[in-house]
């Protein structure tokens, strides 16, 4: 993929994202909302306990936030955070002792997720708006980070792993859920944002 095909993809991922953080109630070229978080294993119990505003934009691939082990006190890492669904998830399992730093390349999902941060009120949590080629966030001071589909919507994935080895501290763990591929793709789809996310 050359650099003009990279750009084109990464803003129509941007655009798709946005769209579905400003009108979750739309169609969108993947699944968004509640009814589908419950469908990839978050408990109606976690998410009754989470903001609307957070769990009306959900989008991911799996429940990774639940499955990682998130030991009380530890720095998390939410690598493409969105509305903030899977923030809030681990931001109650480090406990108040913890951080957990949201991080997102689309402004209108984190102003759901600042929404839903400012509802709860925790104070160890910080998002912020960054790309994942290039984290803002300091060398070895992640104990755990979470990726929750956006490998596949990233061309860079070379330069987001060389950034996730940075900032992870040495016995940390790196908990990804990603779509996987059973054939290549043609060269047509591979070029097309409108198929991108199928």
């Amino acid at each position: 993929m050359n650099t003009k095909q990279a750009k084109r993809l990464r803003e129509g991922v941007r655009n798709a994202y946005s769209a579905a953080a400003e009108s979750p109630q739309d169609t969108h070229p993947f699944p968004v909302g509640r009814r589908f978080a419950e469908s990839l294993g978050y408990s109606p119990q976690w998410i009754a306990g989470l903001p609307a505003v957070a769990v009306e934009a959900f989008s991911g691939v799996s429940n990774v936030a639940v499955l990682a082990a998130i030991p009380v006190g530890a720095t998390v890492l939410d690598l493409g955070c969105g509305a903030g669904l899977d923030t809030l998830v681990a931001a109650r399992r480090t406990g108040s002792q913890g951080r957990v730093i949201g991080l997102d390349f689309s402004a209108a999902r984190l102003v759901r997720g600042r929404q839903a941060l400012a509802e709860t009120g925790l104070g160890h949590v910080a998002l912020c708006q960054a790309d994942a080629e290039c984290l803002p966030v300091q060398q070895q001071s992640i104990d755990v980070a979470m990726v929750n589909g956006i490998f596949n919507l990233n061309p860079a994935r070379d330069t987001i792993f060389r950034e996730l080895a940075r900032v992870v501290r040495r016995g940390g763990a790196v908990y990804a859920a990603e779509l996987i591929l059973q054939a290549p793709l043609s060269a047509e789809i591979q070029d097309s944002a409108t198929d991108w996310f199928a």
